[in-house]
């Protein structure tokens, strides 16, 4: 029996970091295990994980909170209403680990929205504290903070080294999204 529960980080600017998360997800379901992701950017858009996750149910639960990318060519959301979300999705990752009805929690692009302003480090940095002893917690996004890799039992960087877009390549349903 497990008797600590691991803060894993996934970061870098390469390609996958949500995709090892799910990788983790759907393996921990294969054994009876209940997560959450709470995704903090992608809420508004789809992609294949929402429609996905509904088939993992009830063991994996997906909360997707974001409006969407922030700040790209079709994003008309004021900085604000991404940040007042943001702030929405800290108050739902605190109830969901306060539950103790969970094994993993993951909290999918939450050092992203750190990276943009949209969440203070404190509040994160303060989920990982408050998690209990048991749960596995995951937070994924680029640019991870030097405080959140301190807490971290295991961080792995992914770094791109080669990617179709720089030859025109536009992302692909199922492979990107």
């Amino acid at each position: 029996m497990e008797k600590e529960g691991l803060t894993i980080v996934y970061t870098g600017k390469g390609k996958g970091k949500t995709t090892a998360a799910l990788g983790l997800v759907l393996r921990a379901v294969g054994y009876g295990k209940k997560i959450c992701m709470i995704q903090f950017i992608k809420g508004s858009w789809h992609y294949g994980e929402m429609y996905s996750s509904k088939r993992l149910e009830p063991e994996f639960e997906m909360v997707a909170i974001g409006k969407g990318f922030v700040g790209i060519i079709d994003d008309k959301s004021p900085k604000e209403d991404h940040a007042r979300i943001a702030k929405e999705a800290i108050k739902i990752c605190l109830e969901k680990i306060q539950t103790g009805k969970y094994d993993i929690i993951v909290l999918d692009e939450i050092n992203y929205a750190i990276n943009l302003g949209l969440v203070k480090v404190e509040d994160a940095i303060n989920l990982i504290k408050s998690k209990p002893d048991k749960l596995d917690l995951i937070l994924t996004g680029n640019y991870a903070r030097e405080e959140i890799i301190d807490l971290a039992d295991l961080v792995t960087e992914m770094k791109e080294i080669k990617h179709p877009f720089q030859r025109g390549i536009k992302a692909r349903k199922g492979i990107d999204f």
